[in-house]
């Protein structure tokens, strides 16, 4: 890992020594200012800029361009629409309409969890990650008149590792609402859900409604931390202007943009921000990791340890702590206890395609050969990358002929 100090992210075993990024892509929560005082502060986010450290970017999609689409697309839906009103029924409410669209055999969109998009880039391609299928859809139900109300799902969060980054998936989805004419509702008809994940993903958990200026900054906030990945700061940092100018209140922004400062050197400037969303927000987490990191860096260590004790026991939740925990075992060559600390991560977040093939090694070394295929399998059913498919089905063949 690169030493640097500092989303959704999470924590190495020795987080505050080692430098970790928390970033939160989507979001873990909607953390807006609770006090006059602290709306007012933010509302000046103009200070908290420093554009002289950075090269402007041309090109930026604007917030109205976000849920914008181009005439084809608009020509496209509405003889789609008209179509289905000839072939069907007339009565068919545009929403529900809609939604069997979007959800079409033919021609649907579909999820994949790759880099987010506009909603015009998203109609393009017919896939996006879950945040560019709902701005696509909402931008679908605007042409057809349909009001929408978007719900973020507080879904227990998805662990992600990019490089020096650890990443923290939350989840969004949209209803679409019946169309009302004049005085007359169709309070029969039911607003229909569209959500790109199955459904029994996201059953049984809380939904919080929040506004399109929040979906603004969420989107924002994607693709700055997307860029910082990537390591153009250059956007990144364009991208976050736009979305703190959007809503400055939004807490992920706040904190990305503490942690892009950092690697561009802006010490002061970082803790200022998360100083600023502390005061909105004294619990959150992010800022409270990152912060953390930055104090250990420059062995403030009164302070650090004050905000670590906050810390410790968010750190167990993470499965990252255990992964890597479970690295430094193997590599050490201490495979049984390797096993455990893999098996921990597992146990926390059985999504991760990583952390079977960390257990199929583990038990690879142990000489328990039905164990380290049965988890090689289970990596290579688990990963959606096709390099890693490849290495694993190499993995797996060479385990088979041995």
């Amino acid at each position: 890992m690169k030493s640097f100090s500092s989303n959704f992210c999470c924590v190495k075993p020795s987080l505050y020594k080692s430098s970790l990024l928390f970033i939160c892509l989507i979001l873990i929560s909607l953390q807006a200012c609770t006090s006059t005082s602290n709306t007012a502060h933010v509302s000046q986010i103009e200070q908290y800029f420093y554009d002289e450290h950075f090269v402007e970017v041309d090109g930026l999609p604007q917030p109205d361009e976000l849920f914008s689409l181009p005439d084809d697309a608009i020509r496209e839906l509405r003889t789609e629409l008209q179509r289905a009103k000839l072939t069907k029924s007339n009565n068919m409410l545009a929403n529900e309409w809609l939604a069997e669209y979007i959800n079409a055999e033919e021609g649907a969109f579909q999820y994949r969890d790759n880099m987010t998009r506009v909603a015009s880039e998203t109609f393009s391609e017919r896939a996006g990650n879950c945040l560019s299928l709902v701005l696509l859809t909402s931008a679908l139900a605007q042409e057809l008149g349909v009001e929408v109300e978007f719900q973020e799902i507080e879904v227990p969060p998805v662990w992600d590792k990019q490089g020096d980054f650890y990443l923290v998936n939350g989840h969004i989805n949209l209803r679409l609402l019946p169309l009302s004419h004049g005085d007359t509702v169709h309070m029969l008809k039911r607003a229909i859900q569209v959500d790109f994940l199955p459904e029994r993903a996201v059953r049984g958990f809380d939904k919080k409604r929040i506004n399109k200026k929040t979906v603004t900054a969420m989107f924002y906030n994607n693709v700055a931390a997307e860029s910082l990945v990537m390591g153009d700061y250059d956007k990144a940092y364009g991208f976050l202007k736009l979305g703190l100018q959007a809503m400055p209140s939004y807490m992920p922004a706040l904190n990305t943009l503490a942690v892009l400062y950092r690697y561009k050197g802006l010490n002061q400037e970082a803790e200022t921000l998360y100083k600023l969303a502390l005061e909105i927000d004294n619990y959150d987490m992010n800022a409270l990791y990152n912060y953390a990191v930055m104090l250990g860096a420059q062995d403030r260590l009164e302070e650090w340890a004050a905000v670590h004790k906050r810390l410790e026991l968010e750190r167990i939740d993470n499965p990252y702590y255990y992964y890597d925990m479970a690295q430094q075992a193997y590599f050490d060559k201490e495979y049984q206890d390797a096993l455990l600390w893999y098996k921990r991560a597992v146990a926390k977040a059985d999504y991760r395609h990583e952390f079977y093939f960390g257990l199929s090694r583990a038990y690879w070394q142990t000489g328990d050969e039905r164990r380290a295929q049965a988890n090689m399998k289970k990596a290579l059913n688990l990963s959606n990358d096709e390099n890693n498919k490849l290495k694993y089905q190499s993995k797996l063949h060479a385990m088979k002929s041995h």
